[in-house]
């Protein structure tokens, strides 16, 4: 049986549709448990993000869709109400592989013996580092997007569109990678394996919503939207930099004359 472990914010992680497929059990009953579960939690205080962190995926229909990553306390939880085969398996693979996972993080690296070999040991550690590094850090900017407690007002401006790079770019004349280079140049975002990342201090703010679509086993496809807030974050951040929205330039241009 398998099951994906990875790490992000100094934690292991397990998606909980990988949970459901190997539990035998609908992926939205378990998001009921899940959710019960953290229920009760919360209301002891007992710190329900220890056990599991809120998350979206993009469905076949690219349609957001909630799910959950279980820590190795989420993973004990969910085991824990499970009887028969299924529970006993689902058991020995996760404490399995999240053994195995602690054990690679410790594992000193392997001298090679030959030239040729460090050739090839170099560049297949490169890919492998530098795929896993962008799976990480897409996963924990998803986990600070989804840590503040969210006011009214950014419920307000959450239950409004979400808007893509070149849609906010649109509206200062300018394209995507510009607007993405500019970003980049005021200490914003960073492009990791190909994906624009929001730098940590700006994760958490409600700026952005960003889903993996899995095509298959082997591909998945990064997708990161602004939020109303993080539009109006884009818009007072130019300005200060001179950088006006095309509707302003017209009305100062109007003032001047």
């Amino acid at each position: 049986m398998n099951l994906t472990i990875i790490q992000a914010n100094n934690q292991l992680l397990v998606e909980s549709r990988e949970v459901a497929e190997m539990v035998g059990k609908r992926h939205d009953h378990l998001l009921t448990d899940i959710r019960r579960y953290i229920e009760v939690l919360d209301s002891q205080d007992f710190g329900s993000r220890q056990f599991f962190i809120e998350s979206v995926y993009k469905n076949l229909q690219n349609k957001e869709q909630p799910c959950y990553f279980l820590t190795r306390k989420g993973c004990d939880m969910v085991a824990n109400k499970l009887t028969g085969e299924k529970g006993i398996l689902f058991t020995a693979t996760y404490v399995t592989k999240f053994e195995e996972m602690e054990n690679q993080l410790k594992q000193p690296f392997k001298l090679p013996s030959t030239y040729k070999e460090a050739l090839l040991q170099l560049v297949d550690q490169v890919e492998k580092n530098e795929l896993l590094e962008t799976k990480n850090l897409v996963l924990e900017q998803q986990v600070n997007e989804f840590q503040p407690k969210a006011s009214y007002y950014d419920l307000v401006l959450q239950s409004k569109s979400l808007l893509s790079v070149s849609q906010i770019a649109k509206d200062f004349g300018i394209g995507a990678p510009t607007l993405n280079k500019k970003l980049n140049e005021l200490g914003v975002q960073y492009k990791q394996g190909g994906v624009w990342l929001l730098y940590s201090k700006h994760q958490d703010k409600g700026y952005t919503q960003t889903t993996t679509h899995i095509i298959d086993e082997e591909k998945s496809k990064v997708h990161t939207k602004w939020t109303q807030k993080g539009r109006l974050f884009i818009y007072d951040l130019l300005k200060q930099v001179g950088i006006l929205p095309m509707i302003e330039r017209e009305l100062h241009r109007k003032e001047v004359i």
